[in-house]
């Protein structure tokens, strides 16, 4: 796997299709690695005369790990934000925009499109507001503006991502943790087969594992401001996509993206949860690929759902 340095760290990345199609940068979320994208996906996108670029944020996959910082705690953490009291973080998210920037600097990128998932989609947010001359269109997956006082995780989900991982080095104990985390997030209407679902996980663990990462980029997302007069400032045409059934970052989020950027254009999609089940693939492509290449309208108003 190629690395690079950018903004004075490693990161890993990988490219796929021709480098002289259209770019688009793909951003990952809370604790994922760039293998994360599903294959399909990514081929599809190949397919449709794109060249991806995909990278491990800091503090996952290959990249630089911040292991100097310690394991944040997470109650402490918790606690401190709902005080309105200043959290301390190894990085902000800006950190991880300015690494995002880095990988398109060193590839010798000058323009792409942006899509980013969950956290991913907030750096790319961050991302498409400071460097609009770098950007051509931003696409917002199942993310949040960060505004305070918008719906968090159903009991369930926050349980998931709170359960502290297996100690010890027993594989098998780390998978289960991880793939119940993945089931309890995923979409209610397009479930992912247990087999896939746990295959995936093993891979990932294969390639790389570091909880206490997931942990710092979780008090990053935390000590960072809320982006709402940064998203009121995004110039770019911006893509909204939400699961109607996501449990991890409700659907409030993604309407409340939406508002706040000018003339985004908002697709809720009915039985999706927080990932990209296998199902909704070629729907997602064809959202994106209208989306970049100008032929989807903004609206005025985003298009809301209605069924819960």
């Amino acid at each position: 796997m190629p690395s690079l340095i950018s903004n004075g760290i490693s990161i890993a990345y990988e490219t796929a299709g021709d480098p002289k199609a259209m770019p688009v940068l793909l951003v990952m979320g809370l604790g994922m690695q760039l293998t994360a994208w599903p294959a399909d996906f990514v081929d599809g996108l190949v397919d449709l005369d794109y060249y991806v670029i995909r990278f491990d944020n800091r503090d996952s996959g290959l990249s630089t790990k911040f292991k100097q910082a310690g394991t944040p705690s997470l109650p402490l953490v918790f606690l401190k934000s709902r005080l309105h009291l200043p959290v301390r973080s190894a990085y902000r998210l800006d950190d991880m925009a300015d690494d995002a920037l880095g990988v398109l600097n060193t590839l010798g990128v000058a323009k792409a499109h942006v899509a980013g998932l969950s956290m991913g989609g907030m750096i790319a947010q961050i991302l498409t507001a400071r460097h609009p001359e770098r950007i051509l269109s931003l696409t917002s997956l199942m993310s949040s503006s960060g505004r305070r006082g918008l719906p968090g995780p159903t009991r369930q989900a926050r349980a998931a991502l709170m359960a502290r991982p297996p100690h010890g080095a027993d594989p098998e104990r780390m998978l289960g943790h991880l793939a119940n985390m993945l089931r309890v997030v995923g979409s209610p209407a397009y479930p992912t087969p247990e087999k896939q679902l746990r295959a995936a996980v093993a891979a990932a663990l294969l390639r790389n594992s570091c909880p206490a990462g997931m942990v710092r980029q979780l008090v990053a997302i935390i000590a960072s401001s809320d982006r709402c007069a940064l998203l009121r400032s995004i110039e770019r045409p911006t893509l909204v996509i939400h699961g109607a059934a996501d449990p991890l970052v409700p659907v409030a989020a993604g309407i409340d993206t939406a508002r706040l950027v000018p003339g985004a254009r908002l697709e809720v999609i009915e039985g999706m949860g927080h990932d990209l089940p296998g199902q909704l693939i070629e729907r997602l492509l064809a959202l994106i690929d209208t989306h970049t290449r100008g032929k989807m309208a903004p609206d005025i108003f985003p298009r809301l759902f209605e069924k819960q």
